[in-house]
């Protein structure tokens, strides 16, 4: 029995198997290393335990009973350890937060002197403004000669203010058939000195200066406005001067100088464009925006003056409505003095207003 559990150590149980194993024969003495077949003696009982001995080393390892790991339990232990300490930290801020707010400082002392004053890029409007904003109310549309009469009350500069008008139109000036650009005869002047020079040659010039042209000139004016002179605020062209005056687009251009046959100042008859730039003709134009900004009078015209000069600018602004202006073409309309608050009026009636005869 037992030398048959010796032949098989797997039979045996895992102490046992465990014990019966012996070391490598190779590492043995002498003395304790089996005996060969030619020295032994003995039975054939003694022999299969003595091979058994011998090959003990190359039997496999008994089997051993694992018992697994539960390792998700311990991994679900940590990610609940770690949610609670996150919720204990965010409890533990709220609870920092309720204390400062509960321990918020008291409001400081209100501030006097100039600490009071509001600051630098606060402060928008002088005081001046800010008094005379209070005759007019912000939103609220009025007629033609009452928003005059406003005007005229609004305006306390130490010179003569300009009157000016601002219509918003419903068009879009970067297409080409909603673009504005016309000029008007203003009936009682601008209250402006205007300086008038002329481009021409021939005997034009002569018909220039008897027309009351302040400067005059052929190709010799177009080399000093190429060297920068720029005295006179209206520049007239006859039509065989504009190729050479094509040269000065860059400089004339961005100043509104620039000759134009829409403008009037691009024209064969130059003594009567010299006459009615000289009495009242004003160029105006739509901005980017859709917006037109043109002068109709100084501040110290009459009322019937300036109601005249401001039905003329909105006459010439609905005769010259684009072709491609749709919808409601006025979508608002302001006067307002320089450096003084706008006043808005009333377009339909605007619009139906008929100023008295004179």
């Amino acid at each position: 029995m037992a030398t048959a559990a010796i032949a098989n150590p797997t039979s045996l149980s895992p102490p046992t198997a465990l014990a019966s194993q012996k070391p490598v024969a190779s590492h043995f003495p002498s003395s304790f290393r089996p005996l060969s077949s030619t020295s032994s003696s003995s039975s054939s009982s003694s022999s299969a335990a003595a091979y058994a001995l011998h090959n003990l080393h190359r039997i496999a390892k008994p089997w051993l009973p694992i018992i697994p790991r539960k390792l998700d339990a311990p991994l679900v232990h940590l990610e609940a350890a770690a949610v609670a300490d996150a919720e204990a930290e965010l409890a533990e801020g709220e609870a920092a937060s309720d204390s400062a707010v509960a321990t918020a400082p008291p409001p400081s002392k209100p501030k006097t002197g100039k600490a009071a004053l509001p600051l630098k890029r606060d402060r928008t409007r002088s005081k001046r403004f800010l008094e005379i904003q209070k005759l007019r109310e912000n939103k609220k549309e009025y007629d033609v000669p009452t928003a005059v009469s406003l005007l005229k009350q609004t305006s306390n500069t130490k010179f003569v203010a300009s009157a000016e008008a601002h219509f918003r139109l419903n068009i879009d000036p970067k297409y080409n058939d909603q673009q504005l650009r016309a000029t008007v005869n203003l009936p009682k002047g601008t209250g402006q000195t205007v300086k008038v020079a002329v481009l021409t040659q021939g005997e034009r010039i002569d018909e220039a200066k008897n027309a009351g042209a302040d400067i005059v000139g052929g190709e010799e004016l177009i080399l000093q406005i190429k060297d920068g002179f720029m005295d006179f605020d209206k520049l007239i062209a006859s039509p065989d001067m504009m190729p050479k005056v094509a040269s000065l687009g860059k400089l004339l251009g961005p100043r509104g100088l620039m000759p134009n046959p829409k403008a009037g100042t691009v024209t064969t008859d130059i003594p009567q464009a010299i006459q009615e730039f000289k009495k009242g003709k004003v160029e105006y134009r739509v901005d980017k925006t859709g917006i037109v900004h043109l002068p109709f009078g100084k501040i110290n015209f009459s009322d019937e003056d300036l109601i005249v000069n401001l039905m003329a600018a909105v006459r010439s602004i609905e005769a010259n409505k684009p072709s491609g202006a749709k919808g409601v073409y006025w979508k608002s309309a302001h006067i307002c003095s320089s450096m003084g608050p706008s006043i808005r009026l009333n377009i339909r009636e605007m619009l139906d207003y008929k100023p008295p005869a004179v």
